[in-house]
């Protein structure tokens, strides 16, 4: 299950990141959608970067029977302006964004690993049909 928390304004239907959410893991999942200003201030503080950014997961640390696997906060005004620049909907740059973020959840980390979280993204876009921006803009 995804537990939804919207932020935002915008009518968020996650009924297809349910779907990927469940090809990847049982375990439950917080999906917070903010706007650019909230995600500063969540940058900020966690990661002391003083700027909005498209997508901020956080794992549990603790791996227990019922628990979630962790939190996906993804920025509205993101999926908005890249959806624009990208010339693709709202919904697949959500869904990048989603998978992107799930897969930190599961352990991939792009920033230290060796290609493998780009690989399963790519493996991930292709299953799901979605454009390919993402493995662009992250080339």
């Amino acid at each position: 299950m995804i537990e939804l928390e919207n932020n935002t304004d915008i009518n968020i239907d996650i009924k297809k990141l349910e779907v990927i959410k469940n090809n990847l893991t049982s375990k439950d999942i917080e999906l917070i959608f903010v706007e650019n200003e909230q995600m500063r201030k969540i940058n900020k503080e966690h990661r002391n970067i003083d700027k909005a950014t498209d997508v901020l997961s956080f794992p549990l640390e603790f791996d227990l029977p019922n628990m979630p696997l962790g939190s996906i906060i993804i920025s509205t005004d993101f999926i908005s302006e890249k959806a624009s620049e990208y010339n693709h909907s709202f919904e697949d740059e959500m869904k990048l964004l989603f998978i992107h973020g799930i897969l930190h959840l599961l352990g991939f980390d792009h920033e230290v690993d060796n290609g493998e979280h780009r690989q399963k993204e790519e493996e991930l876009i292709k299953k799901y049909n979605l454009p390919d921006s993402l493995i662009v803009r992250n080339s």
